[in-house]
């Protein structure tokens, strides 16, 4: 069941919401649960100083890069439990 809560916002902050709403044509309640929602996921799957670490090694988006090319080709094949390091 959906809760309901109260949030305190500047006047400044509130009419940034609410010009982002309007543009996505969502209420403001909706465009500020999204939005949370999406930070929330970005969050937990990795914070951004990990996703800065991840686009500042070379080697490893030359490695993703060529995957997506590859399977985007559909070349190779899955491997199951590939995802596991050595040692594991």
């Amino acid at each position: 069941m959906a809760k309901t809560i109260t949030l305190r916002l500047s006047d400044d902050h509130y009419e940034s919401f609410k010009r982002y709403a309007v543009a996505e044509n969502r209420t403001i309640s909706n465009a500020i649960e999204t939005l949370a929602l999406k930070q929330l996921d970005r969050a937990i799957a990795m914070s951004s100083l990990e996703i800065d670490r991840i686009l500042a090694d070379e080697e490893l988006m030359g490695r993703i890069k060529a995957g997506i090319k590859q399977g985007r080709a559909r070349k190779g094949r899955f491997v199951p439990g590939a995802t596991r390091r050595a040692g594991d």
